[in-house]
């Protein structure tokens, strides 16, 4: 099964990476359509996802934040289909230590996008930090540590996309968030930009292809 939000974003997320790629990666479509739709178990679609990319290299950068989303459509869309419990079962317990390595923070970012949803309200990036993430809480320090950039700027929701981008060439190296600061802040920054907007944040991006697929993403999955 395959949710309708997750098509959406992924079939997006590959036009706007065309757009900045000399790849045309509108051509997998199809190919990652099957792989989000099949009726397999989680850890068979994610084989068969990364098989996608590794006869793709030209998207190759895209991997981790589509297992993101294969995530996601597990949780909205295979799930309906096991017991009630299965998130709690040994055999859950046992694919999340597989993948432990896997994935990105737009992971969370998702999650709550959904839960905005749910509740009816707006999303916003000191409600992500603070009432989802738990920045504050003394048991979530590794939160914090991983958003520690984020937290220290944002300041930058009020500022031209170009500091936005200035800061994120600034991260270190390590920084689990590196990849994802720019599309992130401009995504909260503006949660319905107009074309003219977007462009903008295209001129700016580091990894034009990259930011804009996750933009793209983001937008959306709302």
């Amino acid at each position: 099964m395959i949710d309708p939000k997750i098509e959406t974003a992924f079939e997006a997320a590959l036009e706007a990476f065309s757009k900045y790629n000399e790849f045309d990666a509108t051509q997998l479509i199809e190919n990652f359509g099957e792989v989000f739709a099949s009726d397999e178990d989680f850890l068979t679609k994610v084989d068969a996802l990364d098989e996608v990319f590794d006869n793709n290299p030209d998207v190759e950068s895209l991997r981790e934040v589509f297992f993101d989303l294969l995530m996601i459509n597990f949780f909205s869309a295979d799930v309906k289909k096991l017991e009630e419990d299965y998130l709690d079962t040994p055999e859950w317990e046992d694919i999340e230590e597989q993948t432990l390595d896997r994935g990105t923070e737009l992971l969370n970012l998702l999650l709550y996008l959904n839960e905005c949803e749910d509740e009816e309200i707006e999303p916003e990036l000191e409600d992500y930090l603070k009432e989802f993430l738990l920045v504050d809480e003394d048991e979530f320090q590794d939160e914090y540590r991983i958003y520690e950039p984020v937290i220290a700027n944002q300041i930058l929701i009020e500022s031209p996309v170009s500091e936005i981008a200035k800061v994120a060439k600034s991260l270190p190296e390590d920084s689990e968030l590196k990849e994802l600061f720019y599309p992130m802040m401009c995504f909260f920054q503006n949660l319905d930009p107009s074309e003219d907007a977007v462009d903008e944040i295209a001129e700016n991006a580091i990894e034009k292809d990259f930011d804009m697929a996750v933009l793209e993403i983001l937008i959306n999955f709302q």
